[in-house]
């Protein structure tokens, strides 16, 4: 399950003697590595109720941790667990709102919250791989010089934010001395000289200031079927003829409604990843 970054994440383990009645542990200790490879340990954890051990933990790194229970001396037991923690800013193509009223779940619903939201965010992906990065977000890409141009790989392009020397040697590059065409990523030189010899690494931001309409609704008709095929019909609206899903799509993995992709039809070659 994901969290939100700053959120408390309930972590809880439960042991039991040889009978399998519950019992406490001689010792509980918790474990928790954290993104980085640091930990953040707890012993010992003091049972709540009769084998039953619960702690909170406030989230302050985004991605991945690994939890550890370990009960030593009476009654030893031990369990490992993951958790995720989502970055401040989401990659979501439109809000938790627009969802609940494409679902037609009232707003003042609050019980599929959080995995509605893991659902928009995989809609997102589901619109980017066709389109390109949509949701605005900071992409590095390590670029080779001695040449005219430079070709960014996602697009559509923002700004470029830092050009940073790879080399002790290099000489410094002023993004303000750039031309950037944000359609096909193209970088050149406004003083009409090649790039310095050597690699660099570029910072830009990639992404829509502006989403358009054909795509926001394009994202909402996957979010419908996503949902649809998950919990059927009882908890989302009817899908008409003319949202029949396509086939399979090689590399993607699986099937979105003919509609969606008619609706991005036009922006299929704007950007992409690389």
């Amino acid at each position: 399950m994901s969290y939100d970054l700053g959120a408390p994440v309930p972590l809880t383990m439960t042991v039991k003697d040889a009978s399998g009645a519950p019992a406490d542990s001689g010792n509980m200790r918790l474990t928790i590595t954290l993104p980085d490879d640091s930990t953040a340990i707890v012993d010992p954890v003091a049972p709540s109720s009769t084998g039953s051990y619960a702690y909170s933990y406030p989230t302050t790194q985004v991605g991945r941790h690994a939890v550890r229970w370990l009960g030593t001396g009476a009654n030893p037991a031990a369990c490992t667990d993951v958790f995720d923690v989502r970055p401040a800013s989401s990659l979501m193509l439109f809000s938790l709102a627009d969802g609940k009223a494409q679902l037609d779940i009232p707003a003042s619903s609050t019980g599929d919250d959080d995995e509605l939201r893991q659902f928009i965010e995989a809609t997102t992906a589901a619109v980017e791989f066709f389109v390109g990065p949509v949701v605005p977000r900071t992409v590095e890409q390590v670029v080779c010089g001695d040449r005219a141009a430079w070709v960014l790989h996602t697009m559509p392009v923002m700004a470029v934010t830092a050009i940073t020397p790879i080399q002790t040697w290099q000489q410094a590059i002023d993004p303000a001395d750039l031309d950037v065409d944000t359609e096909t990523g193209i970088l050149r030189r406004t003083d009409g000289l090649i790039f310095y010899s050597g690699d660099y690494r570029v910072t830009y931001k990639a992404g829509r200031t502006v989403t358009s309409p054909n795509i926001t609704l394009a994202g909402k008709l996957i979010l419908q079927h996503l949902w649809r095929t998950q919990y059927g019909s009882a908890r989302g609206p009817s899908v008409a003829d003319d949202y029949q899903v396509t086939e399979p799509i090689p590399g993607f993995g699986y099937a979105i409604p003919n509609r969606a992709l008619q609706l991005l039809q036009n922006d299929r070659q704007m950007g992409g990843f690389a």
